[in-house]
C-alpha cells in the first residue's frame, strides 16, 4: 500500500511541478475574487446577499474549474505517450492497473482542490463585500444559504466528475490530449442542447442518455427530474456510464502494446 501511495504522490508531483497548473489555480482564484467585486459594483440598494453572490460566482467560475480539470485529465495518460515516457513508467514494478488508478486519483484530487479553492475564495470575497446577512433572492426563505450552496456545488461537481471521466477515457483510448479536451468540452457545453433535443418527455428511451442526467441542479427545485425520473434513477444512470468509462479505460490501457 505504501508503494501505491508513492505512486500517487509521484503522479501529483507531475501535475504540480508544471507552471501551467499554478497559472490555472491563480486564474481560478482571481475570477472568484473579481466577480463578487463586479456584483458589488452593480448592486443597487443592497439587493444582493452573501449567498446570492457566492452562487452567482460559482455558477460562472465552475466552468473554468471543469475546463482545468479536463486539461489535467486529458494529459494524464496521453502525455505519457506524447513524451515517450510511458515505457519508462511500465517497466517499473507496478501493475498497469495501479499505474492507471494512481493517475486517475491524482486527477480527482486536482479537481477537488480546484473546487475547494473556488468555494473558499468565493465565500471569503463575498463575505468581505456583502457581510453575513441579507435576504437571498435565489434561495427560498425556508432554506439555509450554506446548505443550498453546498448542494449546488455538489451538483456541479457531479457534472465535473462525469466530464473528467469522459476526458480520462478518451485520453487513455486514443492517446490524444487535444482530442480528449475537445470532445470533453464539446460534451460539457452541448449537453444542454442534446438534453432538449432528446427530451424524455418526447422519447421514452432518452431517459437512459447520459446528457439527461449530468445536471442534477434541477433536483434542488423539485423532487422529479426530466421525464418524471427520480434522483435515485439519475444517479443510477450516471453510475452505469461511469463504470462503463472506467472499464473501457482499464481494458484498453491493460491491453495496450507500447513496444512500437
Amino acid at each position: 500500500m505504501g508503494n501505491f501511495f508513492s505512486l500517487v504522490r509521484n503522479e501529483n508531483m507531475k501535475i504540480y511541478r508544471r507552471a501551467r497548473t499554478w497559472v490555472m489555480l491563480a486564474i481560478l482564484a482571481f475570477c472568484n475574487v473579481i466577480l463578487p467585486i463586479l456584483f458589488y459594483m452593480v448592486d443597487s440598494g443592497g439587493q444582493t446577499s452573501l449567498w446570492d453572490s457566492v452562487i452567482l460566482t460559482v455558477s460562472f467560475t465552475f466552468y473554468l474549474c471543469t475546463i482545468f480539470s479536463v486539461i489535467v485529465a486529458a494529459d494524464s495518460v496521453a502525455g505519457e505517450f506524447s513524451w515517450g515516457t510511458i515505457k519508462l513508467l511500465l517497466i517499473r514494478p507496478w501493475s498497469r492497473s495501479k499505474i492507471l488508478l494512481s493517475k486517475y486519483i491524482s486527477v480527482i484530487l486536482f479537481s477537488l482542490l480546484c473546487t475547494l479553492l473556488l468555494a473558499a475564495v468565493a465565500v471569503l470575497a463575498s463575505s468581505v463585500l456583502f457581510g453575513s446577512g441579507g435576504e437571498s433572492n435565489l434561495i427560498g426563505p425556508d432554506k439555509s444559504g450554506l446548505v443550498f450552496t453546498f448542494q449546488y456545488l455538489l451538483c456541479d461537481y457531479v457534472n465535473l466528475f462525469m466530464t473528467v471521466a469522459i476526458a480520462f477515457m478518451i485520453s487513455t483510448v486514443f492517446r490524444a490530449g487535444g482530442l480528449s479536451i475537445g470532445l470533453a468540452l464539446f460534451i460539457m457545453f452541448a449537453k444542454g442542447i442534446f438534453a432538449r433535443l432528446f427530451s424524455p418527455e418526447r422519447y421514452e428511451w432518452a431517459k437512459y442518455l447520459l446528457f439527461t442526467h449530468m445536471d442534477l441542479s434541477d433536483y434542488l427545485k423539485s423532487d422529479v427530474g426530466p421525464g418524471g425520473v427520480t434522483l435515485g434513477f439519475s444517479l443510477a444512470v450516471l453510475a452505469a456510464y461511469y463504470i462503463l468509462f472506467m472499464a473501457v479505460s482499464w481494458y484498453v490501457f491493460h491491453k495496450r502494446d507500447v513496444a512500437a
